[in-house]
């Protein structure tokens, strides 16, 4: 354990403040992901049967109710709560519990988008720093430096790039997909709440 550490101190203190700063920045990353995963699966993002269940049946029977606590499920349970009130303001009860409850199932992809957004630009920024040093050495020997000396510094410097990087592509590829999750989520609610309106206003209209 103690040599592997050591390894990996001395690989970071290579690529100088930026590599640390990556570092972090993948950790989190890991960190949210997994959050990301356990909150989707305890909101029951990917499953969508019992509430297209729930709007059949209500349809079929009104005062059908759905038992399943998924996010989708919950959703509809509220809005046929509010199939109560007048028509206006239904419509903006059930838009407002759409948006908290996206707002729900968003939460920590802007801290992802960040990530994603800043690792290279660090990783450019140290980059662009071990460059800076690599030439005042070579400026500072007056031409004569070692090339493989210099050669050993510009890859040094080229390492914090490629971990930014290696940080960024793993966050955006995360943050697509959940983006994508949170897009057939709000799909789901305006089909689901569509009809459920229509059917209440056809029920409105026979009466």
């Amino acid at each position: 354990m103690g040599p592997d550490i050591n390894a990996l101190t001395g690989f970071l203190a290579t690529g100088g403040p930026a590599l640390w700063a990556i570092a972090a920045l993948s950790v989190l990353t890991l960190t949210l992901i997994l959050w990301k995963l356990w909150q989707l699966t305890r909101l029951g993002a990917w499953q969508s049967a019992a509430a297209e269940a729930a709007v059949a049946a209500m349809v079929a029977r009104p005062q059908a109710r759905p038992n399943a606590r998924d996010i989708r499920s919950r959703f509809v349970a509220s809005a046929l709560g509010a199939q109560d009130l007048p028509d206006t303001l239904a419509r903006e009860e059930v838009t407002r519990l759409a948006l908290r409850a996206l707002t729900e199932i968003r939460t920590g992809l802007r801290p992802l988008e960040l990530i994603a957004t800043i690792a290279p630009l660090i990783g450019l920024l140290g980059t662009v720093l071990g460059m800076i040093e690599a030439f005042q050495a070579l400026e500072t020997s007056g031409g004569q430096a070692d090339p493989s000396v210099l050669a050993g510094g510009i890859w040094e410097a080229l390492l914090t790039t490629a971990a930014g990087m290696a940080v960024a592509i793993p966050a955006a590829v995360a943050l697509s997909w959940f983006e994508g999750i949170a897009e057939r989520v709000q799909t789901d609610f305006e089909d689901m709440a569509t009809r459920l309106f229509t059917h209440a206003s056809g029920v409105k209209a026979a009466a």
